[in-house]
């Protein structure tokens, strides 16, 4: 079994036994869960934003430990003022060291969509979700048929809850478009191998329809790759380890958005000239 398997493995018995402790009579009685979502696709597009995606994780199954001992606070908040878009924020425990009380300090501390990233295989995870303070999902098309994605992304929407589906291979997209998600992302990680090319954002996003929100994933290390992939199309970037591997994630991150805003306005000139 590969690493998505045990972590899907994992995750049934998490989930069954997450349905235990927490009903969902419960979780509705959060103060979170009659406030309105903060549109992520929106938040995006903003022209006064960057387009990043900051995201906080701890550790990863491939890389290890990343930064075990950051301050959500500090960080979530630093990634805001940095000028990014909108938060991403592990909340798998085993796998990734992240938590539900990671994404609720940062909910505490900024006005923002917040993605939860996770592995989402029951409709229980998405109440779970909007009564920590989530304003959007992550569907993963790798470890759910479309039937099932499709269903998932409409237990989402009417928990007013936004979905950004991410895909790995051309199959993935085409197959799962019918379930219209808020935001297309493209995981530029093969999961077999782990090897990462922004390449394949590059092939993919020729098949995604204009009405979609589209986001690159992984292996957007400079902000010269993100303004490449801004030229092909994208309209946002979802990047974790790059800043999280800093002792200090939010001032690399806006180093990265300053210099990422020098180079469109250094390619725009272009264009006009």
């Amino acid at each position: 079994m590969d690493i998505l398997g045990k972590i899907v493995k994992h995750k049934e018995k998490e989930v069954a036994e997450r349905k235990g402790l927490y009903p969902i009579k419960l979780l509705e009685q959060s103060i979170y869960f009659e406030t309105p979502a903060i549109s992520l696709q929106q938040y995006i597009k903003r022209p006064d934003k960057s387009g990043v995606i900051a995201e906080i994780k701890r550790k990863s199954p491939s890389k290890g430990d990343i930064n075990p001992y950051l301050s959500v606070e500090r960080t979530s908040i630093g990634y805001m003022q940095a000028g990014a878009s909108a938060l991403s924020v592990l909340t798998d425990n085993t796998f990734f060291g992240g938590s539900s009380e990671d994404l609720t300090t940062a909910r505490k501390f900024n006005f923002c969509p917040i993605l939860r990233k996770d592995f989402v295989i029951d409709e229980y995870q998405l109440i779970e979700a909007k009564s920590i303070g989530a304003d959007a999902v992550l569907l993963i098309a790798a470890i759910l048929d479309p039937v099932k994605l499709k269903s998932l992304c409409d237990a989402a929407h009417a928990l007013q809850l936004e979905v950004l589906l991410e895909v790995h291979d051309e199959e993935e997209l085409q197959a799962n478009l019918e379930a219209i998600p808020d935001v297309i992302g493209v995981n530029n990680r093969n999961l077999k191998t782990f090897e990462v090319s922004t390449e394949l954002s590059k092939r993919l996003i020729q098949l995604i329809p204009d009405n979609f929100t589209k986001v690159s994933e992984s292996g957007i290390d400079t902000p010269t790759t993100a303004a490449d992939l801004r030229a092909c199309g994208f309209d946002g970037f979802l990047i974790g380890e790059l800043f999280m591997r800093s002792g200090r994630p939010e001032h690399t991150a806006m180093e990265f958005v300053k210099e990422l805003n020098r180079l469109e306005r250094k390619n725009k000139a272009h264009v006009i000239l």
